[in-house]
């Protein structure tokens, strides 16, 4: 258990149930808000974390890269230890993104892939989500994100789907030992792309526990056939983590808010009526020359289009306005 000085106890989700979903008897509680490590990486990571902090943010998502905290460095538990003690100063909560673009492969985007055809690439891959998940549970972080990859070409369906559920299986294991959710991402393009693919691997490797879903509701917008808002609902039982940021249908393409076509009260109303309480982290990478001014913009515009906590009642329950 990690103690942050602004909200109390965090406590490592149950990966059974929703995180932070409502106590027994009480209400829902309002939304918390972080702001990725991705969308400023122009700033030294110590830089990112003050400003967030100052700006009012609840936590962050943090990406593990070599600008930030590298994952392949040496001395990572040490590095890890200090971040950690930061964070409580800072009163910040955390979730760990591994979406780093070049951490693997200085020539490949996101390679090597959970898919690759070389068992030794896919390893490579497994291996960075294992180390994730020790920095996960060394910082007390909700959950570890990651996602499948993009199917290579000649790689046929089935096969693909092998590969991914042979890869994850010790990450799996990892997060299950530390107590810490894998919370994959259905992300365009990728074989895993839409909430139904999820729903293919949790079935292919058994429903377990530690497997959870992290839910970008720019995403949504893209490609889902459901709006964003009924995304949500009918993700919440399997929620670990939320990614946001406004989109227009059928580009992905992560836009500031107000610059696509998202209706975002409905959608911050139907993510707290689940009890969600890991983070709701903005992700803006492709805006990090602008960082500082994208993450002062936006929790404002979040905290103004979710609903007031008088108002947030849990699905299923009554609202406490009637």
């Amino acid at each position: 258990m990690r103690r942050n000085p602004d909200h109390g106890p965090t406590r490592i989700p149950d990966p059974a149930a929703n995180p932070g979903a409502g106590e027994a008897g009480g209400g829902a509680r309002p939304l918390r808000f972080g702001y990725g490590t991705n969308g400023l990486a122009d700033l030294r990571l110590d830089d990112a974390l003050a400003l967030l902090a100052d700006l009012g943010y609840d936590g962050v998502g943090l990406t593990l890269d070599h600008m930030h905290l590298d994952p392949l460095g040496d001395d990572l538990a040490a590095r890890t230890r200090r971040l950690a003690r930061r964070l409580d100063a800072l009163g910040l909560d955390v979730t760990v993104e591994t979406g780093a673009r070049y951490v693997l492969d200085p020539r490949r985007k996101h390679g090597p892939s959970l898919l690759d055809p070389d068992p030794e690439d896919r390893a490579r891959r497994a291996d960075l989500l294992v180390r994730a998940v020790r920095v996960a549970a060394d910082l007390g972080a909700h959950a570890v994100h990651c996602f499948s990859g993009v199917t290579p070409a000649g790689t046929d369906e089935d096969t693909a789907w092998k590969r991914l559920a042979e890869a994850l299986a010790p990450v799996l294991d990892a997060a299950d030992t530390a107590g810490v959710p894998l919370a994959v991402e259905p992300e365009p393009g990728h074989l895993l792309a839409t909430l139904a693919d999820f729903h293919t691997l949790r079935r292919t490797l058994g429903d377990p526990g530690h497997l959870g879903l992290t839910l970008d509701i720019g995403h949504c917008q893209c490609l889902e056939p459901l709006p964003p808002a009924d995304c949500v609902r009918a993700a919440a039982p399997w929620l670990r983590h939320v990614q946001i940021e406004d989109m227009r249908r059928g580009v992905h393409e992560h836009l500031p808010f107000g610059d696509g076509e998202i209706d975002f009260p409905p959608v911050l109303e139907a993510l707290a009526a689940t009890g969600y309480q890991g983070l709701t982290v903005v992700e803006l990478p492709r805006h990090s020359h602008a960082g500082p001014h994208f993450a002062e913009r936006s929790l404002p515009f979040l905290r103004r289009a979710a609903p007031a906590p008088g108002r947030i009642h849990r699905s299923g329950e009554p609202s406490a306005t009637h």
